[in-house]
């Protein structure tokens, strides 16, 4: 299943069909020399081209999941040894790189804030708003997201709509191994500062992460709201309110405290899908 239009003779001139561009990905895959040939090289660039204009995904929605698209993953990963380095000047600055940067914000309706950068192959729904931040090729950002002030949206990532990445958040990005799922923030998640979330993680829809969550594959993620703790792993439910814990682990050199994130309860449904993150908290009587 992939994230395509109907009509692929228009999104695929040069190729015969999806089949035709997958079959040349998957080829030049195995065997690297085909690189050279300008039929690899030009089914790469469509593909980079499709995920530029947001017709192509990475990863997609599916009923009771999200599929990775192995084969689109490829295409990022040999798009950069067939691009030669060149200079780019942005008024004063310059910067000397493979990738080129994204174009026409104005003709997108995206607002972007000097110094945000984001490489070409990331797509940006119409409503995004970039303050100085950084957002990678593959990544895929949808309506009505703001990327604050030195946020970073790593290679892959999968932002919904209307989501808050606050200042310093760091999502990480997913190309190797080829079926890892990238980081994945759903519709309506509000990030707090510095939060980091990496690994393939799940953050569901509306969930609320406090300042300085850190979430990866191995993190204890812990629902504390009952009478009994519940445990999750790799992903964050629906309209969790979440915020930086510890527990007690044993070590051969003794007892240690080690970092987990601790569900303290939901996101009431009186609260503003946009409300602060501060809001979010105090229903809770959490300062961070």
């Amino acid at each position: 299943m992939f994230f395509f239009p109907k009509n692929i003779p228009q999104i695929c001139p040069n190729f015969n069909g999806m089949q035709n561009l997958i079959d040349t990905i998957e080829n030049a895959w195995d065997n690297r020399d085909l690189l050279k040939e300008a039929s690899t090289v030009k089914a790469i660039e469509q593909v980079i081209e499709e995920l530029d204009k947001g017709r192509m995904r990475v990863a997609e929605p599916i009923e009771g999941g999200w599929q990775v698209n192995e084969w689109i993953k490829k295409a990022v990963l040999m798009y950069f040894p067939i691009r030669k380095m060149e200079t780019i000047e942005a008024g004063p600055m310059e910067f000397h790189d493979k990738m080129a940067l994204k174009k026409n914000y104005a003709e997108l309706g995206v607002r972007v804030v000097p110094h945000a950068v984001a490489r070409y192959g990331a797509y940006l729904s119409s409503g995004t708003i970039l303050m100085p931040s950084y957002v990678n090729i593959g990544a895929y950002v949808d309506a009505g997201t703001m990327v604050d002030t030195w946020a970073t949206v790593g290679s892959c990532a999968q932002i919904g709509k209307d989501v808050h990445l606050s200042g310093g958040v760091g999502i990480g990005g997913v190309l190797e191994p080829l079926q890892a799922a990238p980081v994945v923030i759903e519709d309506g998640c509000f990030i707090g500062s510095r939060c980091i979330v990496v690994e393939g993680i799940r953050v569901r829809k509306e969930a609320v992460l406090g300042a300085n969550v850190v979430l990866t594959k191995s993190t204890k993620i812990i629902d504390v709201s009952g009478n009994e703790p519940v445990e999750y792993k790799g992903e964050v439910p629906e309209r969790s309110v979440v915020i930086p814990g510890s527990y007690t682990k044993e070590f051969s050199a003794g007892s240690f405290n080690v970092p987990c994130a601790l569900i303290i309860g939901k996101r009431k449904a009186s609260t503003d899908l946009k409300t602060s993150l501060n809001d979010a908290l105090r229903e809770y009587d959490v300062a961070v």
